[in-house]
């Protein structure tokens, strides 16, 4: 059984992978479990060596990378390029701090001795999303690798050649072999793989079904997850935003990887004072903002990863129209055989409508209007998603109380766009998923915290 890399821009087939069988992927993961038994003995000084080193081979592959994410999924060069960077720095976060994160924690207590060690657990298994070919795997795998722990990567289906090039980064920086390995395998296959006795645990990145079937198995079996889902960002404008400040973290952040992010600004609840020079500023700015091929520097926003994708995603834009919201900008299908989507602006969009109640991947905004902060805060709040969201306001105490508070997020940012920083906690709440990736705490979620008493 095969699967095919479709260029989105063009419509082109790039290349054929065959998949794994039952049997090899097997094998695999007894492979990665050999290869755990001696990593997990290495010290945090002989992992931050070669973290370093896998950034450093990272930054070198950099413009190569970013050209095989444009050709597999459409990705602009230059958004590409900082992705790649990123998941260099992700490494050299981990190597520079997991020795500190993971150290002993003495607990006073009756005992002559009593601490807290945090020890690796295994096998991980990843299963990932096309949106951030990289980033998304890199997020997992240094804090994996730098805890003792070994991984097991299931890619989408759309990038098997990022897949296979993540695993052959993990080699060139010189890691042992077999501490990590892609699996070129269906979504069906994935029940299989958790139910392998080495895989101690799963990471997910997805959608909620997806997350939901994985979390139903996992649960099954009492294998620890840690999923990330969907999310309907919520950006609140209060009447005394910076309007040009707002507008533009709010464009920007909508526009992110061609509007393909869980944590894209994706509803813009905006109190009813300012929302006509919000609106007529968001067109313009959106309007503005160049569509094209993705492997040329000056493109903004490139196609949607999938044709279907984008059919879907039309189909939520008509069916918005069609339930009273107003098309300000866009909304059309420019080519039938590519999967490009004009960037969007639906206004007048309220509860019961896609906009409002889905998350829409792709370049499309929802204008919402709010009577007064309160109103934004219900509005934003009301919502089965609870990843990320933002509120603007030239009070600073204001906009720290309602992100700290009000706000029902995983994270939320006052007068700036949503995005993710290994220094920081990063997951949601509700059905945006649980647990969390990065900084601390993200190192801490696949060990055993374990406690150690001495008498």
């Amino acid at each position: 059984m095969t699967i095919q890399s479709i260029n989105p821009a063009t419509g082109e087939n790039i290349k054929s992978y065959t998949l794994h069988t039952d049997p090899e992927v097997s094998d695999k993961i007894d492979q990665v479990h050999q290869a755990w038994l001696s990593w997990k003995e290495t010290s945090f000084e002989q992992r931050s060596t070669l973290l370093n080193k896998m950034a450093e081979v990272l930054i070198s592959r950099k413009d190569e990378l970013a050209k095989l994410m444009a050709l597999e999924m459409g990705k602009p060069v230059t958004q590409g390029i900082a992705e790649v960077e990123k998941c260099a720095a992700v490494c050299r976060y981990y190597g520079d701090h997991a020795k500190d994160q993971l150290a002993d924690m003495i607990i006073e207590t009756e005992a002559s001795k009593s601490f807290v060690a945090f020890k690796p657990l295994g096998v991980v298994l990843a299963v990932m999303p096309w949106n951030y070919p990289f980033w998304q795997v890199f997020r997992f795998l240094a804090p994996a690798l730098a805890a003792g722990n070994c991984g097991v990567l299931k890619h989408a289906s759309n990038v098997p050649g990022c897949a296979l090039a993540i695993e052959d980064v993990v080699k060139q920086a010189g890691f042992p072999e077999h501490v990590f390995k892609t699996l070129l395998i269906s979504s069906q296959a994935v029940e299989k793989v958790i139910e392998h006795k080495h895989i101690k645990a799963v990471t997910l990145t997805g959608s909620n079904a997806a997350g939901s079937k994985v979390a139903q198995k996992a649960g099954e079996l009492i294998k620890k997850t840690v999923l990330e889902l969907g999310g309907s960002d919520a950006y609140v404008v209060l009447e005394d935003a910076d309007l040009d400040l707002a507008v533009k973290a709010c464009v920007d952040g909508r526009l992110l990887n061609s509007g393909q992010s869980c944590i894209a600004a994706k509803r813009f609840i905006v109190v009813k004072p300012l929302i006509e020079q919000f609106t007529e500023k968001y067109i313009e700015l959106m309007r503005a903002k160049i569509m094209g091929d993705p492997m040329d520097a000056k493109t903004e926003v490139g196609p949607q990863a999938r044709v279907d994708l984008r059919n879907e995603l039309h189909k939520q834009v008509t069916d918005s129209i069609k339930a009273g919201a107003v098309c300000k900008l866009g909304g059309k299908i420019p080519d039938e055989k590519t999967a490009f989507y004009q960037p969007t602006v639906l206004v007048n969009v309220k509860k019961g409508m896609p906009a409002f109640d889905e998350e829409l991947f792709g370049p499309v905004a929802a204008i919402i209007e709010a009577k007064d902060e309160a109103h934004a805060i219900e509005l934003a709040n009301d919502s089965v998603f609870g990843l990320g969201g933002a509120v603007f306001t030239n009070d600073t105490k204001r906009g720290e109380h309602i992100a700290a508070s009000l706000m029902q997020s995983g994270s939320c940012f006052v007068n700036a766009f949503v995005k993710s920083d290994p220094r920081l906690p990063f997951g949601g709440i509700k059905q945006s998923g649980y647990g969390r990736e990065l900084s601390i705490f993200g190192i801490r979620e696949f060990v055993n915290i374990k406690t150690v008493y001495i008498k």
